[in-house]
């Protein structure tokens, strides 16, 4: 039996800031009305589970972005943010200029 993925395919949407990723995040992956758009709250929702049910009812939640914007260089919110991905039960995919 396969893990059951959540892919959530954010390349070509344009994300500058935290709060561009989590507007883009939010739907996909069924935050609350009272998700608390950071760092701390994310890695609740992507370690912990519990609060969301779309994610809690996959095994592996996997999100793709462009290499540009909040990911294109060295920004120490896009590195908090990468850390925060286990490589595993949850996995940032950057991809570079195609």
């Amino acid at each position: 039996m396969t893990d059951s993925e959540l892919v959530v395919d954010l390349r070509g949407r344009p994300i500058e800031t935290l709060n561009d990723f989590w507007d883009a995040v939010s739907e996909p992956c069924g935050l609350p009305e009272w998700f608390g758009r950071n760092l701390d709250a994310w890695s609740d929702t992507i370690e912990t589970r519990g609060i969301s049910e779309v994610i809690d009812s996959h095994d592996v939640l996997i999100v793709h972005v462009d290499r540009r914007g909040l990911f294109g260089g060295t920004l120490r919110e896009a590195e908090l943010l990468a850390g925060i991905f286990d490589g595993e039960q949850n996995r940032l995919v950057v991809h570079g200029p195609a």
